[in-house]
């Protein structure tokens, strides 16, 4: 780490000199592991990584458990769109959280990029009477920066007919899965719970660019998805003896960091495709995407992280990239049954003027979810939705990182029912 630091130092230097020293911004996110309620009034001193003793700033959280966005030196642009160069893309800070009741928390290797937001989520333990110290996390390097070992190939759709095998009825969006956090048959590694859409997020911040085209990150993140849900739907490793969902490592499955920071390009993006899959006709299963970098690794018939980028440049859609490199007959498809959520989206957007039940229930969500942010105004929950409850919804996506629009459209809707069900779980099992 000190190495890479150094490096990067220099690389700073040098692009400074040459006026060439992009920004980036960042904002961190501070919640109770024990409620999900925002911890307000945290501390948080930000520093370049290798050099913890010089805080460069130092931020304090609001009722939403926020700090302001601020702004960092990041690498040139240009380092994150072309894979020739080899310069690191990202600049590396340390974050040091501290708040009253809690265990302090340090990571070091948060990742910046130019033009884009991290969004640095923290959950604090309870601080126990005997305990010293802070709990540290060291990020490691990017995927398409450091060194991992390639994807071992694998058929990309699973035969279901083998005795003993356990295969789900139907595609289910899981509310949680349990990734493992190595190999494997690496007994000494940690099993996480995770929340799908958080560990989707993880994975595309750790696998591509945040920086890169849109439709460059759809094709992506819709590539991780399906073969995320095809171990889900597989029980891949479950059937094989093993206690977890999915692994960490990039030899079986995707590179998943334990409190890496996410980008708000990623995040956008994974709200609005959470639901989706790739699938082939006939074919029940979500598909098993595989791909690997495209510059360090060559993989026929699967997509290139860094191609699907050069793709995206050029003007092609995420499902024209899909299909250029997984074939023609490849379909972006939706899953049957979202776990953990009260009731499904009602298929068009809430806004002024709507009336009715999922008004009134959307309502009373926002009013329990107020209760833990009291940013978001309270409002009456009479189904109808006027001026009062838009501005309710656009404190909520200001809050939650949406867009800010006064309207409860498809990734809105979904994000009220996941902030809903962790603020209100505790209180019931209360």
């Amino acid at each position: 780490m000190v190495h890479i630091k150094a490096m990067q130092t220099d690389e700073r230097s040098r692009a400074a000199n040459a006026g060439q020293i992009g920004k980036g911004k960042l904002q961190i996110n501070v919640t109770s592991q024990i409620n999900s309620f925002p911890v307000a009034d945290a501390e948080v001193a930000v520093s370049y990584t290798g050099v913890p003793d010089s805080t460069l700033e130092q931020l304090k959280t609001d009722s939403s458990g926020q700090t302001e966005e601020i702004e960092l030196d990041a690498p040139p642009l240009e380092y994150s769109l072309n894979p020739d160069i080899e310069a690191q893309p990202y600049s590396e800070y340390t974050l040091i959280i501290r708040a009253p009741g809690f265990e302090p928390v340090s990571i070091s290797g948060a990742e910046i990029l130019p033009d884009v937001t991290a969004v640095q989520n923290v959950r604090l333990n309870p601080l126990e009477p005997t305990q010293t110290g802070e709990e540290v996390f060291v990020i490691p390097a990017h995927t398409l920066y450091g060194e991992y070992p390639p994807k071992i190939a694998e058929d990309e759709i699973k035969p279901t007919n083998e005795t003993g095998e356990i295969v789900l009825s139907r595609v289910v969006v899981p509310e949680y899965i349990v990734v493992h956090d190595g190999s494997p048959r690496d007994s000494t590694a940690t099993n996480y719970y995770v929340k799908y859409r958080d560990y989707i997020k993880n994975v595309a911040s750790s696998e591509i660019y945040a920086t890169w085209p849109a439709a460059a990150i759809r094709a992506n993140v819709l590539a991780i998805m399906s073969f995320t849900l095809n171990r889900v739907y597989t029980e891949w490793y479950r059937n094989r003896g093993y206690d977890f969902t999915i692994t960490s490592s990039t030899a079986f499955d995707h590179k998943w960091i334990p409190e890496r920071n996410i980008y708000d390009t990623i995040s956008v993006i994974v709200d609005e495709l959470f639901a989706n899959y790739l699938s082939r006709p006939n074919v029940r299963q979500p598909i098993l995407t595989q791909y690997c970098d495209g510059r360090r690794v060559s993989c026929p018939n699967w997509m290139t992280q860094w191609g699907s980028m050069s793709l995206a440049e050029q003007g092609y859609s995420a499902i024209e990239i899909l299909r250029y490199y997984y074939g023609e007959n490849m379909y972006i498809n939706t899953a049957q049954e979202i776990s953990g959520i009260p009731s499904s989206w009602p298929g068009y957007t809430l806004e002024i003027g709507s009336r009715g039940d999922k008004v009134r229930q959307v309502q009373e969500q926002l009013n329990v979810i107020a209760g833990a942010y009291p940013a978001i105004p309270k409002i009456q929950a009479d189904g109808i939705y006027g001026p009062a409850t838009s501005e309710a919804v656009r404190v909520f996506q200001s809050v939650f990182g949406l867009p800010k629009t006064g309207t409860i459209d498809y990734p809105t809707w979904y994000k009220i029912s996941e902030i809903y069900v962790g603020v209100s779980r505790i209180a019931e099992l209360s």
